[in-house]
């Protein structure tokens, strides 16, 4: 029998750490000799080995309660399940150092490469500061949200600027920010962005996002309380489109 030090040392854990796995019920507490020291034998070593390799390989200490409970199969059911989630830890943290590196490389760091060049080229054809901003901050929530869409609506917003009378619209657009919301100007526009998009389209229906996504009303919401201007917009657009 040996004393809760001289297990500590030959096991390579502290005599603190035993006897918090005592606390959490992982390795029952043996009773007092007559000198009133707690003694422990083999088991107890072999115990405290197999509580100590769990613990070294991320298990939660909760989690190796329930192991030590469990029979072979769910033992090795459960050991299954605690690798799948700590794949998929490095996954995520592999990818959250990919962002870091990005973000101390100067590089945009939440919307993938291609989207961050045509961000780039956006201020060499015209586009405002604001409006280069704006669109960062809406194609990073595009994105972060609806990662399995935001790929298809952004190359069709990159035809589009690639073509020139479409890009002339989204340069007014642009540049009518600041205008009266009265301004015949914005009733011009609006009439033709909308002969713009039916001639685009046609009868075929306009990329978007989830059908039940809150997400598109939300960035027009944000779009909209920029500018009175584009809010008019916004407003004579629907009614064109859906006369």
């Amino acid at each position: 029998m040996i004393t809760i030090g001289q297990l500590a040392a030959y096991v390579g854990v502290s005599i603190k750490t035993i006897r918090v796995y005592h606390d959490k019920g992982l390795l029952p507490e043996p009773d007092r000799d007559a000198s009133g020291y707690r003694r422990y034998d083999a088991g107890d070593a072999v115990d405290l080995i197999k509580i100590r390799t769990l613990a070294e390989a991320g298990v939660p200490l909760a989690r190796i309660r329930e192991l030590r409970a469990a029979t072979d199969g769910e033992f090795r059911e459960a050991v299954s399940e605690i690798d799948e989630e700590l794949t998929t830890r490095i996954r995520d943290l592999r990818a959250t150092q990919a962002r870091l590196r990005r973000l101390v490389a100067g590089q945009p760091t939440a919307v993938p490469a291609e989207v961050a060049a045509h961000l780039e080229h956006l201020a060499g054809w015209g586009f405002t500061p604001r409006w280069v901003d704006l669109q960062r901050d809406l194609w990073i929530l595009v994105f972060a949200t609806h990662p399995d869409h935001a790929i298809t609506l952004f190359h069709d917003q990159a035809e589009s600027l690639a073509e020139p009378v479409l890009r002339q619209l989204f340069l007014d657009y642009d540049h009518a920010h600041d205008l009266d919301a009265q301004d015949p100007r914005i009733d011009d526009l609006a009439r033709r962005i909308v002969e713009a998009t039916k001639a685009r389209y046609g009868s075929e229906e306009l990329p978007h996002l989830d059908e039940d996504s809150d997400i598109p009303s939300l960035i027009q919401g944000t779009v909209n309380a920029s500018s009175p201007a584009w809010q008019r917009i916004d407003t004579l657009i629907r009614q064109q489109l859906n006369a």
